[in-house]
């Protein structure tokens, strides 16, 4: 176990660099020759074309965009059948939209369910244009996916994902995130990025083995070496600096991919997102009707505020989404619906809310 300190500020003090313009400036940015993005600049449509992607992108890029497109919307079909299933009473709302110069979205959310309080699921193409430093910052930190640009200059980029959280009622089941996405810049450079990772309010050995041992299969599936080293960065990527301590107690989390040959990153992003309902659904089974206390509930709303404040301040795909114009209510989907702050908590030592966060505390191995 190591302590999870300053070592870790690396990997996400990038977005507090960069100059506040490029955070959260409400300003249209242009999207190339056929049009801009901004925040405005998307239309609601009754139902999604059969594709986002542009039927103008040449050959070579247009396979895998369409690709990845079409595994994103299959996935999220088969992801909130399950869920609706789970939950018994909620329905996603679907909300459609695209956009003049390419691309669009569907977001799907289900709200006020039996289990889930909020769930969504959130497909989005996205074709635009970013200064420099702003996609250095949407990007590993140290990994330049611009070469050849000047400092300033816009890159021509395109990005398709999907992303997910669910925020179950009770405090015994755990939050459960992921996002998968490919992402293109002018010029053919291309990299795969995502994860899947589990929030919960308590320590539970049983259910933190069967989630990570459900993604260490899919990673052992495709390349021997990558549960440990993304299991890693999950640990990494998850922290809330200014707290010292993790959103919650990992998974896998894995950006700037693009080591190997497409069409076999392609298939391990396909195989962990579509193992998603089967690392998490069992864990929401055997805890959705245990009793709780109210002190359990009010500890489940303070661990939700450490997740807004990791949401807001360090996550890639807000970050991301707020830069380039993105739609807000899809950017914000992944906020829970209430949380808790409150001045200079501090759970007592040897209870199970200290035990928990000893564990945000200290990186560990669940299988």
């Amino acid at each position: 176990m190591r302590f999870l300190g300053v070592c870790f500020l690396s990997s996400v003090t990038a977005f507090r660099l960069l100059p506040p313009t490029y955070i959260c400036a409400p300003t249209r940015l242009r999207g190339g020759a056929d049009g801009e993005i901004g925040w405005n600049s998307h239309s609601a449509v009754a139902e999604a074309p059969a594709s986002l992607v542009r039927a103008t992108d040449d050959d070579a890029s247009k396979q895998m965009r369409s690709k990845f497109e079409r595994m994103c919307r299959d996935a999220q079909q088969s992801i909130t059948s399950a869920i609706e299933e789970l939950d018994g009473e909620g329905k996603f709302q679907e909300d459609a939209w695209t956009r003049d110069n390419g691309g669009g979205g569907v977001s799907r959310v289900l709200q006020n369910g039996r289990v889930f309080e909020k769930a969504g699921v959130n497909l989005s193409v996205v074709y635009g244009s970013m200064p420099r430093e702003a996609l250095e910052a949407a990007t590993e930190r140290g990994v330049d996916r611009a070469k050849g640009m000047a400092p300033g200059e816009r890159v021509p980029f395109f990005a398709c994902g999907l992303s997910s959280v669910m925020h179950p009622r009770n405090p015994h089941c755990s939050t459960m995130h992921f996002n998968y996405r490919y992402f293109e810049t002018e010029g053919g450079v291309w990299w795969f990025g995502g994860g899947t990772d589990i929030t919960p309010n308590y320590i539970d050995e049983e259910d933190m083995a069967h989630f990570h041992g459900t993604f260490k299969k899919v990673c052992d599936n495709h390349q021997p070496e990558y549960y440990d080293k993304f299991k890693s960065w999950a640990d990494r990527y998850f922290v809330i600096s200014h707290r010292n301590e993790t959103r919650g107690l990992g998974g896998i989390f894995f950006d700037d991919l693009n080591d190997r040959k497409a069409d076999d990153i392609f298939e391990f992003s396909k195989e962990a997102v579509n193992s998603v309902v089967e690392s998490y659904a069992p864990i929401i089974k055997k805890n959705m009707d245990k009793e709780f206390s109210e002190k359990e509930k009010k500890w489940q709303q303070v661990r939700r505020g450490r997740y807004v404040e990791f949401n807001l301040v360090y996550d890639r795909g807000t970050v991301f989404g707020l830069k380039t114009g993105g739609r807000i209510e899809s950017i914000l989907m992944s906020l829970p619906e209430t949380a808790r702050w409150e001045y200079d908590f501090h759970p007592s030592e040897g209870s199970k809310e200290w035990e928990f966060l000893q564990a945000c505390k200290y990186a560990r191995a669940w299988i």
